[in-house]
């Protein structure tokens, strides 16, 4: 019954909200747009050309490659569930509908907690590479990386699922203007007039898992990966080693530093330009970088893409 009439008083109450975005001032709204069509253009083109390639690529049909291409498919469900409504918001209407905001919320989070998992499984293919190489092909065959694939692919809709169920039994009436360029589960929060315990729990719990916990999984990874490459000899094998993690090492950090920050602290708390801010980082640099720092930059991968453009 109580969450019978919570979606019943979401419904009347409020049927649309009011997404602020950045900025009134045209020229800046301007420059944003042109700065988020940069953003939008490149993650997609960039993540389409990964997947692109190595799928055409039977060179690149490895547990390293198999692990990117999920991730370029959450970096384009990422980037596509925010940044087109973004662009529209800058130029024309800021509304989204009440339904709209929620479908957005689930994707957003959806393609987050995809995101934070793969780049476990992405540790633990370094981590067996460098550390177990003469077991790699066991320990990363086809069963493992379909299995860990699984793995993130049900446990990040679930995920999903229980934020958004429970944001749908929240009646929203004190107003509909949300402080942000999307909607995101803290500033929603801030926009309800019952009580929000029971979504800051489950939020900081989730957080608890797919951040620190993965993160945790993650350092500890690289730990054994550094020690193994300290007992390396050769330079030139140290070098090689090292930047084959570096990258993701440092996109992981900068990822999840930014979303424990956002997702760890109560609604409460949430400041409006800063939050904002530190939400950019995870939902539009971080996808449009990730082709160049992880696959375009990689000797293989310009290998192959060559072969591609020369094939058309």
């Amino acid at each position: 019954l109580l969450l019978l009439s919570g979606v019943v008083m979401n419904q009347t109450l409020i049927t649309e909200f009011l997404i602020l975005g950045f900025s009134e001032t045209p020229a800046l709204q301007t420059l944003l747009f042109l700065a988020f069509l940069l953003l939008y253009t490149a993650a997609l083109l960039g993540n389409l050309l990964i997947v692109a390639v190595i799928s055409s690529s039977p060179a690149l049909h490895t547990p390293m490659y198999f692990f990117l291409v999920n991730l370029a498919v959450a970096d384009i469900l990422c980037t596509s569930t925010i940044l087109p409504k973004l662009l529209v918001g800058t130029v024309a209407s800021r509304a989204i509908s009440y339904g709209g905001c929620m479908a957005q919320l689930f994707f957003f989070t959806w393609s987050m907690g995809a995101e934070l998992l793969l780049f476990s499984a992405m540790a633990y293919d370094r981590f067996v590479a460098i550390c177990r190489p003469l077991h790699y092909s066991a320990l990363t065959g086809p069963r493992v990386c379909l299995l860990l694939a699984g793995v993130v692919w049900t446990v990040s809709p679930t995920n999903t699922s229980v934020h958004t169920g429970l944001m749908l039994c929240l009646p929203f009436c004190r107003s509909n203007v949300a402080e942000h360029f999307f909607c995101e589960i803290p500033p929603l929060l801030k926009l309800s007039c019952a009580p929000t315990h029971l979504n800051e729990t489950m939020a900081f719990t989730a957080d608890l898992f797919l951040a620190v916990g993965n993160f945790s999984v993650i350092m500890l990874s690289y730990g054994c990966i550094i020690v193994s490459i300290l007992r390396i000899h050769s330079a030139a094998g140290k070098q090689r080693a090292f930047s084959t993690c570096s990258s993701h090492l440092l996109v992981v950090t900068l990822y999840y530093s930014t979303v424990v920050y956002t997702y760890i602290r109560p609604a409460s708390s949430y400041s409006l330009d800063k939050d904002k801010l530190v939400s950019v980082i995870y939902t539009s640099v971080a996808p449009s970088l990730n082709p160049l720092i992880y696959s375009l930059r990689n000797t293989e991968v310009k290998v192959a893409l060559r072969r591609l453009l020369s094939s058309h």
